[in-house]
């Protein structure tokens, strides 16, 4: 069984009840920490949550980098994975994130919640910044009447600013509600 089969499942099985009562945003191979890691399925609503995929031919050796760049994003991961490795994945993730048991076939590929995720409680602000485009970061420094002096200044400062001005819970509303409207950028689905 491959990345995509398990991907084309979880789309079709866990997918639609995070996004059943909410506008939602799904998409598929979500760039964080500027590219520096890229999760396989971001749902966007109420929270940020993130599904990372590792089948059987996959190695769990980056999964270490993964969780420290998916835990300063996310509100929730949920780690998707095969049988073969789920015994030595729960030592490698953190206790809040969720863990599904992934066994079957290509042709019938059987999902089970190991453990269901919990909320993230460290979340980096200026990582979650980063994944607003510089345009995006300027309005929303503007409408929170602190651009003064950044107009002209690379993102980075302005992520900087967004980071230190704002209470984390405003942040993650700003960037998640940029995210959900953006235009321009492909989503998996678009659900309302």
């Amino acid at each position: 069984m491959r990345d995509i089969d398990i991907r084309a499942a979880l789309h079709r099985e866990i997918i639609p009840p995070f996004v059943a009562e909410t506008f939602s945003v799904v998409i598929d191979e979500l760039g964080i920490c500027q590219g520096d890691a890229r999760i396989d399925i971001a749902v966007i609503n109420g929270s940020l949550h993130g599904f990372e995929i590792k089948s059987e031919r996959d190695s769990l050796e980056r999964l270490p980098g993964q969780v420290d760049q998916y835990s300063r994003v996310f509100d929730t991961v949920t780690l998707a994975i095969s049988a073969s490795h789920i015994e030595k994945a729960k030592d490698m993730v953190p206790a809040w994130w969720g863990l599904i048991r992934v066994e079957g076939s290509k042709k019938k590929v059987n999902l089970s919640y190991e453990k269901h995720c919990q909320r993230n409680s460290d979340i980096d602000a200026y990582a979650l910044a980063q994944l607003l485009w510089r345009e995006e970061a300027l309005q929303i420094l503007t409408e929170n009447g602190i651009d003064g002096g950044l107009r002209s200044k690379p993102r980075k400062q302005m992520w900087s600013k967004l980071s230190e001005a704002l209470p984390l819970s405003e942040l993650s509303r700003a960037v998640r509600k940029t995210l959900k409207f953006r235009k321009g950028w492909r989503s998996a689905e678009q659900h309302k």
